[in-house]
């Protein structure tokens, strides 16, 4: 059965191979995978940005663009950022009255406090033909949506304050996860050579998300607030495109 399926699939995949074996970019739109990878600097809005500030975003993903310039896509990313408000009060149950926490050596405990987070995405585009080398790229609009996650990361060097070790240290992160709607608006370019390959433009995200713990041991209650957030930020995206050109033409005299 095994055996049978996979010739199957090559059957189907190899005339797909050999359909984007030889393409000419310059000349027509072609039909391509692309792999890319990609960084946003972004800013929050709503309730997120009454906890966190400005943040950035890595990740990669994947795309079919087709000759009629259609885009569908997946995308992955992992967002980081060193700002996190009111990071003061979140210990103050278990710090002393002056604002310090005391690790198991009776000395003053050194914390760091980070915003973490993660998302997945599925989206659809086209790209108009604007300003353009060649007739697969320009202007380039998409949407899409998917699941997102965001935390406050705790960080204590050494591990030497109990009181925010392991599981006790979930008490104070806030998880919230959730649906996420994107948006983009920026511009595509393929080169005729394929020495560059690239997109640059303004991306907006929108998030509904909840709490997940069961507890914040801060407050002693469980948070049951619904909360709308968002995304805006500039994305780049460095382009990998699959197909192949034709060969160039050489002449013997």
């Amino acid at each position: 059965m095994f055996r049978k399926t996979a010739f199957t699939i090559l059957l189907v995949l190899f005339p797909a191979s050999f359909m984007l074996a030889q393409v000419n970019i310059k000349d027509s739109a072609i039909f391509t995978p692309v792999l890319y990878a990609t960084y946003s600097y972004q800013f929050p809005g709503g309730d997120l940005a009454q906890r966190f500030g400005s943040n950035s975003s890595i990740g990669g993903g994947f795309m079919l663009k087709t000759k009629s310039n259609w885009l569908f896509g997946v995308e992955g990313n992992f967002l980081f950022g060193q700002s996190v408000k009111n990071s003061d009060s979140l210990l103050s149950r278990i710090s002393t009255p002056e604002g310090y926490l005391i690790n198991a050596n009776g000395m003053v405990a050194d914390v760091v406090f980070y915003e973490r987070g993660y998302s997945f995405t599925g989206s659809f585009g086209k790209i108009i033909p604007v300003l353009s080398p060649n007739p697969n790229c320009g202007l380039m609009i998409t949407a899409g949506g998917g699941y997102t996650r965001n935390k406050i990361r705790i960080h204590n060097p050494g591990n030497n304050a109990p009181q925010i070790y392991g599981d006790y240290k979930k008490g104070y992160d806030r998880l919230n996860a959730g649906f996420i709607l994107t948006g983009s608006l920026g511009y595509l370019y393929l080169s005729n050579t394929r020495l560059l390959n690239f997109y640059l433009g303004f991306e907006f995200m929108q998030t509904w998300t909840k709490a997940l713990r069961e507890l914040d041991f801060d407050t002693g209650k469980k948070d049951t607030k619904k909360y709308s957030s968002q995304f805006y930020g500039i994305k780049v995206c460095w382009l990998i495109p699959l197909y192949k050109r034709t060969p160039k033409e050489f002449y013997l005299y």
